[in-house]
């Protein structure tokens, strides 16, 4: 079993910046990920990074703008986000598993959640 805490989050202006943070407890996992759930809206894939830190995976709209990046010490993953839109407005969760190659932004691929953090673009 993986129980994972999330931290950071918060409200921010359009155009500003945010880090969001999840340290992990538990059984071992290949990947950790990022998803972001707005209301009304499904799950969505943001980031996802392997322990190794050399296989990192991003959704379209956060190519550019985000960064995954794990510190295993620490068992964590951090997401900073830059360049901040309304459009990002979400519910934004950490999750660990072992994701099939080329599924690794997709929900079902994740065993374990946290409990979400809220992120709010004026």
């Amino acid at each position: 079993h993986v129980q994972l805490v999330e931290s950071g989050g918060g409200l921010v202006q359009a155009g500003g910046s945010l880090t969001v943070d999840c340290v992990a407890s538990g059984d071992d996992y290949d990947y950790m990920a990022w998803f972001c759930q707005a209301t009304g809206k499904e799950r969505e894939g943001v980031a996802a990074i392997h322990r190794g830190g050399g296989v990192v995976a991003y959704a379209d709209s956060a190519k550019g703008r985000f960064t995954i990046s794990r510190d295993n010490t620490r068992n964590s993953v951090t997401l900073q986000m830059d360049r901040l839109k309304d459009g990002d407005t979400a519910m934004y969760y950490c999750a660990a598993g072992q994701p099939r190659v080329f599924r690794r932004l997709y929900a079902d691929q994740y065993a374990y959640w946290g409990q979400g953090t809220q992120v709010t673009v004026s």
